[in-house]
């Protein structure tokens, strides 16, 4: 068949049409080696989006040796020669990018990784890494001056990772704005139990391991996967109001138990769906680990992990993280008293709850215990530099914040207000200026100066 004059007219058109746009793409480079976050300017990756994340572990106590297989799944945001994840300290022994093999260099704490070919923007492609070694714990300042990460426990070890130590253990893009799913594969010697996050898919002895498949299929941070190992007690079962619960805790502390971790869990997690909005999560739960050298807990996603058995308000103050922190997670670390305040202000609720003090005694407690002169009030909970980003003042400065917000707005505006922000930002990333947004849209109100008062000034705001 011949094409007509016009015809051929308009196929040279396309074609030349095709070619410039070609020609225009942007060319192959390499991925940021991080998203810029003013507190960690090299964690997370740019260059893609991370999608899923299929973790394969194998883990000897006895050795305290670790070898795992990561399966990142992703997505070139860019046309990509190369790309970065993070990885401290560990040793690789091979990588492939869509079952070939790959390119690999190592600087710091960065992997590059170079496939055979570029990635066009827009695919999708996957990443494999073999790595083993023995992972270390992180330390300093900023978690209370505690270890933090992969801690080794009498009969296994004690998994949390904020806010920078989860590529301690796995290789990723380790910032919270960028969220996947998982899959958490974990083998170790029988008669322990591997803990992790979502739902347990399978469990199964063979020879003398112990295998263990947890998935969790909403999106998640980094910071918060866990792959807790040891001997635990556990329970299951369901919330009175429906959600499926998992409650593990080491048999050394079942004599200290001074709190039942199982009810408060289950009674915490459906009060707080009535306030903050339907649980985001598939299942809730606790790791309650014999890990004193920690000091300190962490909001696992679906399951807060506990170095010793904690008492009540903790365990309500990790749950209300579910919603603050894990389902709606910060866009920067200096965003963090979206989580700390918000669970802070979750523990003075939950004394409402119970009728012990109401939030605003809580609040007065708080502001009249510390003078104007007391270094408490030169931290800036909206902006509160990196080694002191956990500092007394994130949390209870952030939580005075909102009743300050209560106050002026008041109870009807802000309480619907918090489901609210948690419906809109489900499974994503916010910060501070979305929040404000949301709440003069909610209050009909300007609040500028409340935030800027509370949040970014220094010294104690007068009442």
């Amino acid at each position: 068949m011949e094409l007509s004059r016009s015809a051929r007219r308009g196929a040279v058109a396309v074609a030349a049409a095709s070619f410039f746009a070609i020609a225009a793409a942007p060319a192959p480079a390499p991925g940021a080696p991080g998203i810029g976050d003013p507190y960690f300017p090299e964690l997370g990756n740019g260059g893609f989006d991370a999608r899923h994340y299929a973790l394969d572990i194998a883990y000897d106590p006895d050795t305290d040796r670790l070898d795992g297989r990561t399966t990142l799944t992703a997505r070139a945001t860019r046309n990509l020669s190369s790309f970065d994840l993070d990885l401290q300290k560990l040793d690789v022994t091979g990588v492939q990018v869509d079952g070939r093999r790959a390119a690999f260099t190592r600087q710091g704490d960065e992997l590059r990784v170079t496939p055979r070919a570029f990635l066009r923007e827009g695919r999708d492609f996957d990443v494999s890494v073999t790595y083993g070694g023995t992972p270390e714990p992180l330390n300093g300042p900023i978690v209370f001056g505690s270890d933090y990460g992969w801690m080794k426990t009498p009969d296994g070890v004690f998994v949390a990772c904020e806010p920078n130590a989860a590529s301690t253990w796995f290789p990723s893009s380790d910032h919270p704005s960028d969220k996947a799913t998982y899959d958490i594969r974990i083998k170790a010697p029988r008669g322990l139990t591997g803990v992790s996050n979502g739902r347990l898919v399978s469990t199964r002895d063979k020879g003398g391991s112990t295998y263990t498949h947890w998935r969790e299929s909403r999106p998640m941070a980094s910071y918060l996967a866990t792959a807790t190992i040891g001997k635990f007690d556990v329970r299951t079962g369901r919330t009175p109001g429906g959600t499926p619960i998992y409650v593990a805790i080491d048999p050394v502390l079942a004599d200290s138990n001074s709190v039942d971790v199982y009810a408060v869990t289950a009674a915490a997690t459906d009060y707080w769906s009535t306030l903050f909005g339907p649980y985001p999560f598939e299942e809730t739960g606790a790791i309650v680990d014999d890990m004193p050298e920690a000091g300190f807990s962490l909001e696992v996603q679906s399951k807060p992990a506990y170095s010793a058995v904690r008492s009540e308000t903790t365990i309500v103050h990790e749950l209300a993280h579910q919603w603050f922190g894990d389902s709606v997670s910060v866009a920067h670390w200096k965003d963090i008293w979206l989580n700390e305040g918000f669970a802070t202000y979750a523990q003075w609720l939950w004394g409402e709850h119970q009728g012990t003090r109401t939030a605003h005694d809580a609040f007065l407690a708080g502001y009249g215990s510390r003078p104007a002169d007391s270094a408490f009030w030169q931290t800036l909970p909206g902006d509160p530099q990196r080694d002191t980003m956990f500092a007394s003042a994130v949390y209870q400065r952030g939580a005075m914040t909102l009743q300050m917000l209560r106050e002026r707005i008041g109870d009807r505006a802000f309480f619907a207000l918090l489901p609210a922000w948690t419906k809109l930002h489900r499974y994503g990333n916010a910060d501070t200026a979305d929040f404000v947004r949301l709440a003069e849209k909610v209050s009909g109100q300007r609040l500028d100066d409340l935030f800027d008062t509370w949040l970014f000034t220094a010294g104690k705001p007068a009442l």
